[in-house]
C-alpha cells in the first residue's frame, strides 16, 4: 500500500490515477479530454501516470491511440507535440478489476511506481455503470489500494432510490472515510452554476432581492434535443426523473436556495448547500409530470411496453424562512423543442402605478451552457410621447469577462488533485435529495404522457407554473 506524503503539494506528489471503464463512453467524450485538458493547462501533478483499466487486453499504445481518437473526436487534434508528452504517461491495464482476480492492474501500477521513482498517490476514477460501483469498491478493498490519502470519484447516479443510496454508500464508507470521496456532480462544475452565488453574494442588486418578498417563483430548464444515443440500456433503467432532476436539478436549486455561508471556503459551501437540501419538502406526485416521447419505444434496446419517462416537471418547495412558498420549477427531457440550460428568476410584478403591466416582468436568467450569461428582461418606457412600458432584455456574456474557463470535467477533476470538496456532494446531501425524491418511487408515481417529439412535453407541466407560465416555451 503507497505511504502517501499528503502534505506534499498537490503538483508535487507523484500521482497514479486509475481509470475504471477507460475505454467507455463516458471516458472517452468527458473523462479522456478533462485530463488531456488538465495537462495543456500545467495542472496536473508534475509526476503522474494514467492508468487505464478495462475487461480487454488492450495494449499501452492502443489505449494511447484510442485517446488520441477521443480528443480528435470530442475536444480538438493534439499537437503532436504536446500529445507526446502526455502519452508517455499513459498505460493500460486490462483483465477487469475483482476481487478474485485483479487482471493486471497490481502489476501496472507497480509498474507506474517503478517509472515515479517513488510511491504514489492513487486516485481511483469511477467512469463505469453503477451497477459495476460495488463489484469494483469491493476489489480496491480486497487488494489494499484504499489506504490514507487516496481518493476515490463516483460518478452518478450513487445509488437509485434511497435504500440503494445507503446499500452503496455503507459499503463505500467500509473503504474510504467520508473526506477520500469525491461524488461528481458536472452541472456543479459549470462556471455559470458557481455564478449563481457569486452574483448574488457580491452584487446587493441582485442579493438583497434573492428572496420571497420579491420572487414569485424559481424555473431550472434543461430541456434536450438529443434522443438516449447509445445510452438506451442505462437510460431505459433510469429515466429523466431520477438521472437528472433528483441529481443535476436539485443541485442547481439548492446553489439558488442556500442561505449565505459562513465563508467561501470549501466546507462552508458545501455545507449551506447541503443544509438547504435538507429542507427540500419531498416531491408531492401530484405537482410532477412525467412524459415519454413518442419514438421512444423504436429505440432498439427499449422494451415494447417500456413506462421510462424521458421527460420529467416538478415544482419543489423549499422549507426555509427565505423561500418558504416560492416554487422551484423544475424541468428536463429528452426530444424537446430546443436545447438549453436555463435558470430564471422571475420576479412579482411592481407596485404602483404601473403595477398592472401583464407580462412584462422582471426576469434574472443565468444561461448555464458553455461560459454562461446572464440575462436581465425589464420593463423600460417605450420611446414616443406617452409613458408607455415596453419589455427589454440585456445580456452579459461571461466570455467577455476573462478567457480560460475550464470545462466542467476539468475543473472538478482539478479540485480532485487539490483536495477542493466545495463542488462535490457529501453523503448527508445526497441522502436528503433521496429522501426529497422517495415519493417518485412509490405506487403514487404519476403515469407518464406520450408527447411528440420536438415538442415541449406534455401539455399539463404548463400548470405547474401558475399564471407565469415557463420562459422558455
Amino acid at each position: 500500500m503507497p505511504d502517501n506524503n499528503t502534505q506534499m503539494p498537490p503538483e508535487e506528489q507523484p500521482t497514479v490515477i486509475v481509470l475504471y471503464g477507460g475505454t467507455g463512453d463516458l471516458a472517452k467524450r468527458m473523462v479522456l479530454p478533462a485530463f488531456y485538458e488538465l495537462y495543456l493547462r500545467g495542472l496536473l501533478p508534475k509526476r503522474f501516470k494514467l492508468v487505464g483499466n478495462g475487461r480487454g487486453d488492450v495494449a499501452h499504445e492502443d489505449f494511447q491511440a484510442h485517446i488520441h481518437d477521443c480528443l480528435v473526436e470530442f475536444a480538438t487534434e493534439p499537437d503532436p507535440e504536446d500529445w507526446k508528452g502526455f502519452a508517455e504517461n499513459v498505460l493500460f491495464a486490462g483483465g477487469g478489476f475483482k476481487e478474485t482476480n485483479p487482471g493486471s492492474l497490481l502489476d501496472v501500477i507497480d509498474h507506474a511506481e517503478q517509472e515515479l521513482g517513488e510511491k504514489p498517490a492513487i486516485i481511483h476514477y469511477l467512469a463505469i455503470p453503477p451497477v459495476a460501483f460495488e463489484e469494483t469498491t469491493k476489489a480496491i478493498k480486497a487488494h489494499n489500494l484504499n489506504g490514507e490519502g487516496v481518493r476515490a470519484v463516483y460518478e452518478k447516479p450513487y445509488g437509485d432510490s434511497l435504500a440503494g443510496f445507503h446499500a452503496l454508500d455503507d459499503l463505500v464508507h467500509s473503504v474510504f472515510d467520508e473526506e477520500q470521496v469525491y461524488r461528481i456532480d458536472h452541472f456543479l462544475g459549470k462556471e455559470a452554476t458557481q455564478n449563481l452565488y457569486m452574483v448574488r453574494f457580491a452584487n446587493r442588486l441582485f442579493g438583497d432581492a434573492w428572496n420571497k418578498e420579491h420572487i414569485e417563483q424559481v424555473q431550472i430548464d434543461s430541456p434536450e434535443t438529443l434522443d438516449v444515443a447509445d445510452r438506451a440500456g442505462f437510460y431505459d433503467a433510469t429515466g429523466a426523473s431520477l438521472d437528472m432532476l433528483a441529481t443535476h436539478l436539485f443541485q442547481v436549486a439548492a446553489e439558488v436556495a442556500m442561505e449565505p455561508p459562513l465563508s467561501m471556503s470549501a466546507a462552508d459551501l458545501q455545507s449551506a448547500r447541503e443544509t438547504v437540501i435538507a429542507a427540500f419538502r419531498p416531491l408531492d406526485p401530484k405537482d410532477v409530470v412525467l412524459g415519454q416521447f413518442a419514438s421512444y419505444r423504436s429505440i432498439e434496446g427499449v422494451a415494447d411496453d417500456s413506462t421510462t419517462d424521458t421527460y420529467a416537471a416538478a415544482r419543489l418547495w423549499i422549507d426555509t424562512d427565505r423561500w418558504r412558498g416560492v416554487p422551484f420549477l423544475l424541468r428536463t427531457g429528452k426530444k424537446m423543442a430546443v436545447g438549453a440550460q436555463k435558470v430564471s428568476l422571475v420576479f412579482k410584478p411592481a407596485q404602483g402605478p404601473l403595477h398592472s403591466t401583464g407580462n412584462l416582468r422582471n426576469v434574472l436568467i443565468f444561461d448555464l451552457k458553455g461560459n454562461g450569461a446572464i440575462e436581465i428582461q425589464m420593463t423600460v418606457k417605450k420611446p414616443g410621447p406617452d409613458p408607455i412600458p415596453a419589455a427589454s432584455c440585456t445580456k452579459l456574456s461571461l466570455q467577455n469577462v476573462a478567457d480560460g474557463a475550464m470545462a466542467p470535467y476539468t475543473s472538478l477533476i482539478h479540485d480532485v488533485f487539490t483536495g477542493n470538496r466545495s463542488l462535490f456532494t457529501s453523503s448527508a446531501g445526497l441522502q436528503a435529495a433521496f429522501e426529497a425524491f422517495a415519493p417518485m418511487q412509490t405506487d403514487a408515481r404519476p403515469e407518464v404522457q406520450t408527447y411528440e417529439d420536438g415538442s415541449w412535453g406534455p401539455a399539463a407541466a404548463e400548470a405547474l407554473t401558475g399564471d407565469v407560465g415557463w420562459q422558455l416555451s
